[in-house]
C-alpha cells in the first residue's frame, strides 16, 4: 500500500491530478477548503501503486507520493 500527501495551502484545487490517476483514487473534496478557498483534492482509496502520476502531473508541485515498503 502507498499514500499520497497533497499540501493543502498548495493544492489550488485544479483537478489535474484527478484526471490523470489511472486508478481514479484522487477526487476533489466537496467539504474541506484551503485557506484561499480552494476546494483541495484529496485520496479517496486506499489501492494507491505509487505510479506518482498525479505528483508528475500538478502544477503547483502539491503532491508527495509515498511507497510503503513490502513486509
Amino acid at each position: 500500500m502507498s499514500t499520497i500527501y497533497i499540501d493543502k495551502e498548495l493544492c489550488k484545487g485544479c483537478a489535474v491530478c484527478v484526471s490523470f490517476c489511472p486508478l481514479k483514487l484522487i477526487n476533489m473534496s466537496d467539504h474541506d477548503v484551503n485557506a484561499s478557498g480552494y476546494a483541495i483534492a484529496e485520496m479517496n482509496s486506499d489501492s494507491c501503486t505509487a505510479c506518482a502520476i498525479c505528483a508528475m502531473m500538478c502544477p503547483d508541485s502539491a503532491i508527495t507520493v509515498v511507497k510503503e515498503d513490502k513486509k
